[in-house]
Parts: structure tokens; C-alpha cells; sequence
């Protein structure tokens, strides 16, 4: 469920980047495609550990 809603996340963020300004492409804008897509990725990544604690320590770094 959570990770369906940073799925979410991530399409929401992508499609009002497409409004900042093109000078911002490389900065801003990177910059929060990159935050948004971290946490589904850090899900992932703790639930690929195969531990608990793991898990629970990607969670604490989104």
C-alpha cells in the first residue's frame, strides 16, 4: 500500500515538474524527481534485504 502510494507520488511530481521553468531542468526540478523516486525505491530495497530490521531501516531513510 505504501509503496503503491510513492508509486503515485513519483507521477504526481513528474507531471507538475513539466510546468517549472526550463531553467530549472537541471536543478530544481531534478532535484525533486529524484526525492520523489527514492522512497518507492528505498521500500524496495529494504523489502529485497530479507530482514525486518532492514526493512524498517529503509523506511526511516525516505
Amino acid at each position: 500500500m505504501i509503496w503503491q502510494k510513492g508509486i503515485l507520488l513519483v507521477k504526481v511530481v513528474y507531471n507538475n515538474v513539466e510546468v517549472f521553468p526550463k531553467d530549472e531542468v537541471f536543478g530544481l526540478t531534478s532535484q525533486i524527481k529524484r526525492s520523489a523516486g527514492s522512497i518507492p525505491s528505498n521500500i524496495t530495497e529494504g523489502w529485497g534485504r530479507g530482514s525486518t530490521l532492514s526493512y524498517i531501516h529503509f523506511f526511516e531513510n525516505c
